[in-house]
């Protein structure tokens, strides 16, 4: 996966708070597995706060998605690596 850290949107979720639709630079990705899932505390040294991760199979592209416990940077939800 390449690592690419580009705020992004989902406005679409499922009852247990997974991303349906992820909106990023211009496209939408439309989840089509969930392939894993976990929290991640943050690089403190960066002061980073602590955010859920998501693997998602989105059709061809797996995407590695947070979404931080407060707006990071701008933005609370983030692509963090992407694999096409």
């Amino acid at each position: 996966m390449k690592a690419t850290q580009r705020p992004c949107s989902a406005p679409q979720l499922t009852s247990s708070g997974t991303p349906l639709v992820i909106e990023m630079d211009g496209r939408t990705y439309r989840l089509s597995q969930e392939l894993d899932q976990f929290r991640a505390g943050g690089r403190c040294w960066l002061g980073e706060p602590s955010r859920d991760v998501w693997v998602l199979a989105c059709g061809p592209v797996t995407l590695e998605i947070a979404r931080f416990d407060v707006e990071w940077n701008g933005s609370q939800w983030w692509v963090l690596r992407i694999q096409d």
